[in-house]
């Protein structure tokens, strides 16, 4: 017999999945009590909330049911109808199988589907608290009608009566179900559902998104943002400080998703950095690091320090001497493990986790010799707001490549770094404050090592909700997916089909925690404070709201668009000021003349009442004309509108106007002036008339300019008018002047003479001009003049066709514009290295290189332009289908056609004495060998005797990777990344005996990140030839001899064979010839050598911009 009763969820109850301490152990006769959950909502939105309901089942008999699966009574949740589903003894395995089931699955209408946030549990009788319950959620539908658990807990525990889930052979089960609409995700309204809104993702911007919430929804940070100087002239995309106040004061007040272009781009970054995902603690420090230095100076100093900074002390503490080295370090952000971690608090006991230096690791004490010591870090302070760095992502030695790590790692609610007495934190720290933080954000990274997705939940009042903001989309949601369901690990997979024979299947979750915000509980008033309107800068609010004010006029605009139409109105006066200044080709850009928008509905005779009022000249004066675009792309005047179209509306004519692309209506006004200047009426135009456009080129000058336009008769010629068309440029009436007609520009310009004596429009003639055609003309050339650049109209319009400012920038400065020159499309490869090599003062144009612009990564490519590589310049510019502007150039000192047909090297000479080292670039004909490298060399560098033999090796990180055989072509050699050594072979080497060996011996030193021990090559590698026999010792006395080191530095080294990278520290009396076991020296990848272990004093090498032309990983730069 079963019994189901329903049990109420009381309000207080936080975690929906946990039982509710004051309910009563056993079952519970109630009524079903559906109660929403209570959310604090921002700005008092109502935002519907799923109906959840608690259902107990009691089952009797329990271990004499003889069924193998077993069904609840129907219950309703969210008007639906459920039921629970048991398989008593397993479904095919030793464990409790349980699903929630749709009661009615196979009655429902076609295409159904239910979504539920739902938990199953079977009550301890005895001890509630041990209680097994687990939770998970699922879209139900046709196929999957059910869902839950196969393997839900152990056979053996639940029949075992002392563990308290059968009580007098009967079971007690839970069923909790939140039933949740399914939503729309596009129609998904984040500003009404939850009161926040989200970020535009620019490609791959989710990293910095995620984290952008998080700083915003510190108010203290926001307030201070908002408080850093700013004036009205700043311009957003060229200000940190006005770009980031402008953003968060969207995301204060904006009704829907902001954009992040403008902040981008005040940090200097173009297209290419946006599609380049980076790191979200990277990007943290360094925006931290500019906007602390932004506010150095101004009231809001020091902010950056107050929230995020606190301190530790590493120390060293010798144990049998009373010695002590401590430092005081300070700290943004803490990274902590989670490899081998349960969760932060056992990251941050290995945190302050002490080391025993001993044994061969003891500490060089001042004035104490070597000594046994112990080392550790403690905490001094923490910081207010506590940034914790989760150490996802880690590189695997034996691997040999980064991996993420997906194990479970717990995070609490509340942190408290003051437990175990205190035990995180140092003598001198200040006892008074009290470490107890609250969570306030998670930062998830979903995905694997090479790419994946960023999204935050956040507790932007650190009340109960939370809220998810991943990119434009924020959702509410509970503790238990902002908390829980972070902390990675493995899941396991529930059964779609109880009754088939499948093993739970279990995969691993890639979504995880990666970073974490705490607020310490004493600071969080003065931290999570009011920010309104009186904090933001008058000019701020004023920019802001004129931007919003005209977005809302564009979207009124738009979503009334289809009321409307625009209609263009070009003049002779438009004309007059572009051609020649904004044009050349055609009469007119339609984009800058006057624009009127008006109703469809409105009838062209107001209209052309409402132009007279604007433009001052009477209705009857007017004649409009329609544009018409030509098969050769040319846009002309085509034909006045006649009485009859004037009396239609607008939307009418338009629609008669563009048959193809309707948005706009194009006329051009004509209006007829007298001799007074006044206007006057048209004549009435006839079939014979053509109006003409004319155009007046001054060679000498070499400008372009309107003229004015004529009316003439088609049969007439133009030698009658040439007197007229001297009278409109001020020539004289006798001035004997050239005509051509400009027919087209796309694809190439076609200008033609006109023959005078022919008539305008002649069936006889190839002349057959029309209404809307331009006639260009300028003065007779005499054969005795001047030399001109373009003489006449068709050379000058060829020249504008193809003229190209090209801005050249230097290659090792590729962000910044050197010089800009005007040049043509079609100059030869020889033409652009001629006036680039003048613009340089240079007399050789051919020791000019150029490389081409990559449009897409903003950045130059990686090969140069080769010697008359190219045509034209035209050819230079093109990127794919883009066009670029940018050139970049260098100056070589020999000639490219020269250079080409050699290989440069780059070749780093070792001299025998320690630290001695030369460059030298060695160029010799690509078929050369690696001997003729040597012999070139020889010439350059001073020898330690004539008869020295030189080898060449490639060194990269630190080790030596390879040797060259004298033989080997040096084509194929690339110095771009790695390093080429040359080095005279010592004697010893040449003479080794048939039981020495040849070894690597590297630097390294051991980096300790929390703990965690990696080793770094520093330094310059080299072979050694060690004896048959011979011991640490011995080898240590040749070492110091060849590195030159000074005995008190040299005592502090240590020895140690490794392999692998894992070093096995080795004694004075150790053979080292017993470790190396293979006599020929293979490369680095052999992975075996002899290290010496000491502190790097090296200056860090400085590398110019432009070392490797490839940059393969590019870290996170700020450059404003």
């Amino acid at each position: 017999m079963t019994v189901m009763t329903p049990v109420p969820i009381a309000q207080e109850d936080e975690e929906m999945l946990v039982p509710h301490p004051d309910l009563e152990e056993g079952p519970q006769p109630m009524e079903i009590v559906a109660q929403p959950e209570v959310s604090n909502a921002p700005d008092n939105q109502s935002v519907e909330e799923p109906e959840t309901s608690r259902f107990s089942w009691t089952v009797e008999n329990f271990s004499r049911l003889n069924t193998k699966k077993l069904y609840s009574e129907i219950f309703n949740v969210g008007g639906y109808k459920w039921r629970a589903l048991i398989f008593p003894k397993g479904n095919n395995v030793d464990q409790l199988s349980m699903y929630l089931d749709v009661a009615d699955s196979a009655t429902l209408p076609y295409g159904w589907s239910r979504y539920a946030h739902f938990s199953l549990a079977v009550v301890n009788q005895i001890h509630n608290k041990f209680s097994v319950r687990k939770d998970t959620q699922h879209q139900f539908n046709a196929r999957e009608s059910d869902w839950g658990f196969t393997s839900f807990m152990p056979l053996s525990e639940l029949y075992d009566p002392g563990r308290g889930y059968l009580v007098n052979d009967t079971c007690i089960i839970e069923a909790e179900i939140a039933v949740r609409r399914v939503v729309d995700y596009w129609a998904h309204d984040s500003k009404k559902e939850t009161g926040f809104v989200g970020l535009k993702n620019q490609g791959a911007t989710c990293y910095m998104n995620s984290l952008l919430q998080t700083l915003y929804h510190i108010p203290y940070f926001r307030k201070a943002v908002y408080h850093m100087p700013t004036t009205e002239n700043d311009s957003p995309s060229a200000s940190i400080p006005l770009a980031l106040q402008s953003l968060f004061y969207k995301l204060q007040y904006a009704d829907s998703s902001v954009a992040t272009k403008e902040l981008t781009k005040s940090f200097g970054w173009d297209t290419y950095d946006s599609f380049m995902q980076h790191d979200v603690q990277e990007l943290n420090r360094v925006l931290c690091e500019k906007l602390e230095d932004k506010m150095k100076g101004t009231v809001v100093e020091g902010t950056i320090q107050k929230l995020f900074e606190g301190h530790h002390m590493n120390y060293i503490e010798c144990i049998n001497v009373d010695y002590k080295s401590t430092r005081k370090e300070s700290f943004y952000d803490l990274q902590l493990d989670v490899k081998g971690c349960r969760d932060v608090y056992e990251s941050f006991d290995k945190y302050v986790e002490v080391e025993r230096l001993e044994g061969d690791n003891k500490y060089q004490a001042e004035q104490h010799g070597l000594q046994d010591a112990k080392k550790g870090v403690l905490f001094m302070d923490f910081p207010p707001v506590l940034q914790l760095q989760l150490k996802r992502f880690e590189y695997d030695f034996m691997r040999d490549t980064m991996v993420k790590i997906n194990d479970r790692y717990e995070f609490p609610l509340e942190l408290d770094l003051d437990r175990g007495n205190c035990k995180y934190l140092s003598p001198e720290a200040d006892r008074s404050v009290r470490n107890l933080y609250t969570l306030h954000s998670v930062l998830v990274h979903s995905g694997g090592v090479h790419g994946g997705h960023y999204y935050a939940f956040i507790r932007p009042t650190l009340c109960d909700q939370w809220f998810k903001f991943d990119d434009e989309r924020v959702t509410k949601e509970d503790i238990k997916r902002a908390l829980e369901e972070q902390y990675g690990g493995e899941e396991e997979l529930p059964q779609t089909n109880p009754g088939f024979n499948n093993t739970p299947f279990k995969f691993t979750k890639y979504s995880n925690a990666y970073m974490l915000v705490y607020i310490r509980e004493s600071d969080k008033e003065k931290i999570i404070c009011n920010v309104d309107e009186t904090d933001i800068a008058e000019h701020l609010r004023e920019r802001l709201k004129r931007e919003q004010e005209e977005k809302e006029i564009k979207k009124k605009e738009k979503a009334e668009a289809h009321l409307y139409t625009v209609i263009k109105v070009a003049r002779s006066e438009d004309l007059l000021n572009q051609i020649g200044k904004d044009i050349y080709f055609d009469l007119v850009d339609h984009d800058k003349v006057r624009s009127f928008r008006v109703q469809k509905q409105m009838p062209f005779t107001d209209f052309k009442e409402e132009v007279a009022k604007e433009l001052g000249v009477p209705v009857e004066f007017h004649r409009f004309w329609l544009w018409a675009k030509r098969q050769n792309h040319t846009y002309r005047p085509n034909r006045p509108l006649t009485p009859l179209e004037e009396t239609q509306t607008v939307g009418q004519l338009r629609e008669v106007s563009n048959k193809v692309n309707n948005a706009e209506l194009k006329l051009f006004l004509e209006v007829e002036i007298g001799l007074d200047m006044c206007p006057v009426k048209h004549p009435e135009k006839t079939k014979d008339d053509i109006l003409l456009f004319f155009k007046l080129y001054d060679p000498v000058k070499e400008e372009l300019r309107y003229a004015g336009r004529l009316f003439v008769k088609a049969m007439s010629k133009p030698i009658e008018i040439l007197a007229k068309l001297n009278e409109m440029v001020g020539y004289a009436p006798n001035e004997e002047i050239e005509l051509y007609e400009e027919i087209k520009f796309d694809p190439h310009v076609m200008c033609e003479p006109i023959d005078k004596k022919s008539a305008f429009r002649s069936s006889q003639a190839c002349m057959q001009l029309e209404d809307g055609d331009i006639v260009c003309f300028q003065k007779s050339i005499s054969e005795s003049g001047e030399q001109l650049r373009y003489p006449d109209v068709p050379s000058f319009l060829e020249y504008v066709q193809n003229r190209q400012v090209v801005h050249f920038r230097a290659l090792e400065k590729p962000k910044e514009d050197d010089f800009c020159l005007e040049l043509s499309k079609q100059h030869t490869y020889d033409d652009v290295g001629e006036r680039v090599a003048h613009h340089l003062g240079l007399d050789d144009p051919s020791k000019v290189r150029m490389t081409a612009h990559n449009c897409y990564s903003q950045q130059p490519k990686p090969q140069p332009i080769k010697y008359r590589g190219v045509d034209h310049l035209s050819d230079m510019l093109v990127h794919y289908n883009q066009t670029s502007d940018i050139l970049y150039y260098e100056v070589l000192d020999i000639p490219l056609p020269e250079l080409q047909g050699l290989k440069t090297l780059k070749v780093a000479f070792h001299l025998p004495k320690k630290d001695e080292v030369s460059i030298h670039i060695i160029r010799l004909p690509k078929q050369s060998n690696v001997g003729d490298v040597i012999s070139e060399l020889k010439t350059k560098v001073e020898l330690s005797h004539p008869n020295a033999e030189l080898r060449l090796l490639e060194v990269f990180y630190h080790k030596i990777y390879k040797i060259f055989p004298l033989n080997e072509k040096i084509e194929n050699i690339n110095d771009q990344y790695w390093t080429l050594r040359a080095e005279e072979i010592s004697e010893e080497e040449k003479n080794l005996g048939p039981h020495d060996r040849l070894i690597h011996v590297y630097h390294f030193t051991k980096e300790a990140a929390q703990n965690q021990m990696q080793i770094q090559n520093f330094g310059e590698p080299f072979f050694l030839v060690i004896h048959e026999g011979e011991t640490l010792s011995d080898v240590k006395l040749r070492i110091q001899a060849k590195l030159q080191v000074a005995d008190e530095e040299f005592a502090k080294w240590k020895f140690a064979f490794l392999s692998l990278n894992r070093p096995e520290y080795l004694e004075d009396t150790d053979v080292v010839c017993s470790r190396f076991q293979k006599r020929d020296v293979y490369g680095a990848w052999e992975q075996q050598y002899l290290g010496l272990e000491h502190t790097d004093n090296t200056p860090k090498r400085v590398y110019p911009v432009n070392q490797n032309r490839h940059t393969y990983e590019k870290p996170v730069k700020i450059y404003n």
